[in-house]
C-alpha cells in the first residue's frame, strides 16, 4: 500500500468539480436528516411523552445498519449506486411527507411513529454505503484520502447545523409545514445523481446477493485483508463500546457539570465534539497530514480519543469538560476518516460494496448496543464511571489490535501483492 509521507500534502479532491458538488450535497442530506430529527421527535415528546418510543428511535436508526449494511453492499456491487442513494432519497422524502400528513390531520400515532421511524432507518441504510461506493468512482485512489476527510467533515457540519436550521424552521413555519419544508433539502443531492458521474466497472461477473450468507462471506474475504479487517474491527469497538452514545447523556453530565439550564453553557457541551471534528477536517484538509495513512496511526489516534473521553468522564470543572470534549471530536474524526480510507484503499473492486457494507455495519450497526455500555450501566453505577469505562474497554481494545498487527515490511508486501 502507498501512503503519503508525513513531509508531503495529498492532494485535496476539493479540485474536482464533481466531488465539490457530492460534498455539498451530502452534507445537505445530513443537515435534512438531522432537521427530521428534531422536528419529529419534539412532536413525538410532546404528544407521548414516551421513553420507550425515544428508545426506538434509536434502535431504529441503527439497526437497519447491522442487518442490511452488506446487503445494500452487494447490491452496489451488482447495480448503479447512484440509484441505489436516489431510492434511499425517496424514502427519506417519504418519511418527512409521512410526518407532515400526520401532524396536520392529527393523526399521529405511536405504532405511525414508529413506522416511519423505520422508514427513515432504512434510508440511511440505502444512503450512507451506497454513497462511500460512489466516493471512490468519483476521486479514484490519489485523492481519496482527502475525499473521506471532508466527506466526514461535510457530515460532521450537517449535524452541528441541522439542530439548529430545524429548531428555526420549526419556529418559523410550526412543525408540520416545516417538515414539508424539509422535503425539499433532500431534492440537490437526487437531482444531481440524475447525472452524476457513472461508478466505475471492472467487466468481472457480478456475484449474486445472498443476504447472510453475502455477511458470513465477506467476513471471510475481509480476514484474508489484514487492513482492512483490523479497520473494521477498530471501527465496530469504537461502535459497540462507546459510539455516540454519550452524547445522548450529555444532559446528566451538564447537570454535574453545574450547567443543566439549556442555556447557551449547555450548548457549548452538545458543539464542543462536533466542532473539534471540524477543526481536525480543516486542518488536516489544509496543513497534510502529520502521521502516514497506516494502521498503526490509526490505532494511535483511536487511542487519543479514548483517553480523551476518560478525562470528559472524570472532570468536574466546565472548562477542562469543554476542552475534553473538543479533543475527542477531533481525534475521533481523524482516526474514522483514517480507518476509513484504509478500507477503501484495501477493498477489492470487485467486493468493494461488499467490504464497505461490512465496514458500515461495524462503524454505525453497533452503535445500537452503545447505549447498553454507557447508558444502562450508568442508570446501575453513574454515566461517569459507564463512559469512564466503556473508553477504558475500548482501548484495551486498541492495544489488542495493535498487538496483532504484522511488521510494516510484511504488511506493505501483503499490500502490494
Amino acid at each position: 500500500m502507498t501512503t503519503p509521507s508525513s513531509a508531503q500534502k495529498p492532494p485535496s479532491a476539493l479540485r474536482l468539480p464533481a466531488f465539490r458538488a457530492f460534498v455539498a450535497f451530502n452534507m445537505m442530506t445530513m443537515m435534512a436528516d438531522n432537521v427530521e430529527h428534531v422536528i419529529s421527535y419534539w412532536v413525538c415528546y410532546q404528544q407521548f411523552h414516551s421513553a420507550a418510543l425515544a428508545g426506538f428511535a434509536v434502535v431504529s436508526h441503527w439497526l437497519p445498519y447491522l442487518l442490511f449494511s452488506v446487503t445494500v453492499g452487494a447490491l452496489n456491487d451488482r447495480f448503479d449506486s447512484r440509484r441505489i442513494i436516489q431510492l434511499g432519497m425517496g424514502l427519506f422524502i417519504c418519511a418527512s411527507a409521512g410526518w407532515g400528513y400526520f401532524f396536520i390531520t392529527g393523526t399521529l400515532t405511536k405504532a405511525a411513529a414508529m413506522s416511519l421511524l423505520v422508514l427513515h432507518g432504512c434510508a440511511g441504510v440505502l444512503w450512507i454505503p451506497s454513497s462511500q461506493v460512489l466516493l471512490y468512482s468519483i476521486v479514484g485512489p490519489q485523492n481519496l484520502q482527502s475525499a473521506v476527510r471532508l466527506n466526514a467533515t461535510a457530515r460532521y457540519l450537517g449535524v452541528l447545523v441541522g439542530p439548529a436550521v430545524g429548531s428555526g424552521i420549526m419556529y418559523l413555519f410550526g412543525p408540520a409545514h416545516g417538515i414539508f419544508l424539509n422535503t425539499l433539502i433532500y431534492l440537490p443531492l437526487t437531482i444531481w445523481l440524475v447525472r452524476a458521474p457513472k461508478p466505475t466497472e471492472d467487466g468481472k461477473p457480478k456475484r449474486a446477493v445472498r443476504g447472510l450468507e453475502d455477511i458470513v462471506r465477506t467476513i471471510k474475504d475481509v480476514r484474508a485483508l489484514p487492513v482492512v479487517a483490523t479497520m473494521t474491527l477498530l471501527a465496530g469497538c469504537a461502535s459497540f463500546f462507546v459510539g455516540n452514545s454519550y452524547q445522548a447523556q450529555m444532559p446528566g453530565f451538564a447537570h454535574d457539570l453545574g450547567r443543566a439550564k439549556a442555556d447557551v453553557t449547555y450548548s457549548m457541551l452538545l458543539a464542543a465534539d462536533a466542532a473539534g471534528a471540524l477543526i481536525a477536517g480543516l486542518l488536516l484538509e489544509t496543513r497534510g497530514t502529520l502521521l502516514a495513512v497506516e494502521p498503526r496511526s490509526a490505532l494511535k489516534l483511536a487511542a487519543g480519543w479514548g483517553l480523551a473521553l476518560v478525562g470528559f468522564a472524570c472532570v468536574r470543572s466546565y472548562p477542562l469538560a469543554l476542552v475534553c470534549l473538543f479533543t475527542a471530536g477531533f481525534f475521533e474524526l481523524s482516526f474514522s476518516t483514517m480507518a476509513q480510507t484504509l478500507v477503501q484503499m484495501g477493498a477489492p473492486d470487485a467486493i468493494r460494496g461488499r467490504v464497505l457494507g461490512l465496514y458500515s455495519m461495524s462503524a454505525f450497526g453497533l452503535r445500537m448496543f452503545s447505549g447498553v455500555c454507557v447508558g444502562l450501566v450508568g442508570s446501575v453505577t453513574s454515566i461517569h464511571w459507564s463512559l469512564a469505562g466503556a473508553a477504558g474497554v475500548f482501548g484495551v481494545g486498541v492495544m489488542i489490535l495493535w498487538s496483532q498487527l504484522r511488521p510494516p515490511s510484511i504488511d506493505a508486501h501483503s499490500e502490494a501483492r
